[in-house]
């Protein structure tokens, strides 16, 4: 089924990339949205779902000077959240508190807690502990990854360990294995990079170009997927990892981003510079199955799994969020400063 958005939009000031669920807020839908301006001062957007799900409301609207290229909310306090930012000239990367009083326009200002400040090149991205509470943070450039202890009470950050990718590749992002709190995945241009955050090592790696997008399936263990410009989505078992076991078209522009449902198996969103974003499932059976046309010794599948496509967007999608309180509600980003929130319960699966 494909068609347009009948969603609840939202609109920014200025242009945007990311957007993240605010998983610690357990009696709100809520999200958090941060503007790329380069001449004008950015802000934060609190936005969130009204009781009855018809309106998506700022309930705090929070300066910030820089542009932002990547915002992640803390899994266990709903005031907290990191930034990656630009100067226009440099990078970095701040650990944030909300005020305890929000909900107008004129909000207090935001309390920088850390900052993650051994970084030398471009930061792409901050990663929080999966789960549970620790203060444990991951950031990544373009060569090195880090692993931080956060004190929030001490309003400060010390860097535990560091690696380097090494001289032939290019980290751009990663995603943090909810299953094994001591693997992280890393994304680059020629491969996805696996480390043992035990011993700061590479462990493996998958060689594919171009992948802009990773996530691990939080319902079964050993699965990724994977987001590729080009080539669309595919989907990884990671104790055979020399080819997917399933590929899925994507988009029809570069597919960018790619969001597993942290609660229905093998329900995937994927966002593209096509100006979409398309609702897949992927259903575990799927995956090991093998159609009548498949050589012998074959696990790949190349087949359309499309639930459907939300096409009101003037502008590509970077930013994707599944919702945690409802987990068949998802707040989607478009480059333009669009805020979009729909709900998928017409295409759940019958469990």
């Amino acid at each position: 089924m494909q068609g347009g958005s009948s969603g609840i939009g939202y609109g920014l000031k200025y242009q945007a990339r990311c957007i993240s669920d605010v998983k610690a807020d357990t009696d709100y839908t809520s999200f958090l949205t941060g503007t790329l301006s380069l001449k004008e001062e950015n802000e934060v957007h609190l936005l969130r779902l009204s009781s009855g799900g018809s309106e998506l409301i700022c309930e705090g609207l929070f300066s910030h000077p820089n542009e932002i290229w990547d915002l992640a909310s803390c899994p266990f306090d709903q005031r907290i959240f990191s930034t990656v930012f630009s100067t226009g000239e440099s990078f970095g990367a701040a650990i944030w508190q909300i005020p305890e009083l929000y909900g107008q326009l004129n909000s207090p200002q935001l309390e920088r807690v850390a900052s993650l400040d051994a970084h030398v090149g471009k930061i792409n991205c901050v990663l929080w502990w999966p789960s549970g509470r620790c203060d444990k943070l991951i950031s990544m450039d373009e060569q090195n990854i880090f692993l931080w202890s956060l004190a929030c009470s001490n309003k400060s950050a010390e860097v535990l360990s560091k690696d380097s990718a090494g001289m032939l590749h290019s980290l751009s992002g990663g995603a943090w294995d909810p299953h094994d709190v001591n693997a992280v995945a890393a994304t680059g241009e020629s491969s996805v990079q696996f480390w043992d955050l035990r011993t700061m090592k590479k462990v493996n790696s998958i060689e594919r170009a171009h992948v802009r997008g990773v996530d691990y399936n939080p319902k079964r263990e050993h699965i990724l997927i994977t987001a590729e410009d080009e080539s669309g989505i595919h989907v990884w078992d990671l104790r055979k990892a020399k080819a997917p076991v399933q590929e899925l078209p994507g988009h029809t522009h570069w597919t960018w981003a790619v969001k597993c449902n942290p609660e229905y198996d093998g329900l995937i969103l994927s966002a593209g510079t096509d100006s979409a974003v398309n609702l897949w499932y992927a259903a575990a059976s799927s995956t090991n199955e093998k159609t009548p046309e498949q050589p012998v010794g074959s696990t790949r599948q190349r087949v359309n799994l499309l639930l459907n496509s939300y096409t009101d967007y003037e502008d590509s999608v970077y930013g994707l969020a599944w919702s945690s309180r409802e987990p068949w509600v998802f707040a989607s980003l478009s480059y333009d400063g669009r805020v979009v929130i729909e709900s998928v319960k017409p295409f759940l699966p019958r469990l």
